[in-house]
């Protein structure tokens, strides 16, 4: 044993540690914050120009609003949504905790909007989830990359 070599049972760490398969996890909630991101802004310019294609009137919303604002809404959700997903690559815990709000946002937006596209919108939750639980569960991961 040399005089530079860890005592057997230490827990010091040399910092050259492999990352886990959990990492898959984080790069999966990147994409599909990417993804929920376009989702939001088609679901957003769909509202805005060709209201007619939603299952609802404006005033039949859980939250009250004329089709015009929640195209908005959802318009620069997504792009937030978009560039929160983009940012995860980086690892930084910054990034992760924007992430997971972003996400959350993303959920309440989409169960004010459930009875305009209820599928539609019922599957965005169910990834929003998905996205929160990655995050929050595995997100050290990607330190180590």
């Amino acid at each position: 044993m040399s005089q530079y070599a860890e005592p057997e049972g230490s827990t010091r760490t040399s910092g050259n540690e492999q990352p886990s398969g959990w990492v898959g996890w984080i790069m999966f909630a990147s994409f599909m914050m990417l993804l929920l991101g376009s989702f939001h802004a088609i679901q957003g310019l769909v509202a805005l120009f060709d209201d007619q294609k939603l299952l609802v009137t404006d005033r039949d919303l859980i939250v009250s609003a004329d089709y015009t604002t929640w195209g908005w809404v959802h318009l620069i959700g997504g792009i937030i949504l978009a560039l929160a997903g983009f940012s995860l690559f980086t690892g930084w815990l910054l990034a992760r905790i924007v992430g997971v709000i972003v996400a959350a946002a993303s959920a309440i937006t989409n169960v004010a909007f459930l009875s305009a596209y209820p599928i539609w919108s019922a599957i965005m939750i169910a990834l929003d989830i998905l996205i929160i639980w990655a995050l929050t569960v595995h997100g050290a991961e990607m330190k180590k990359i």
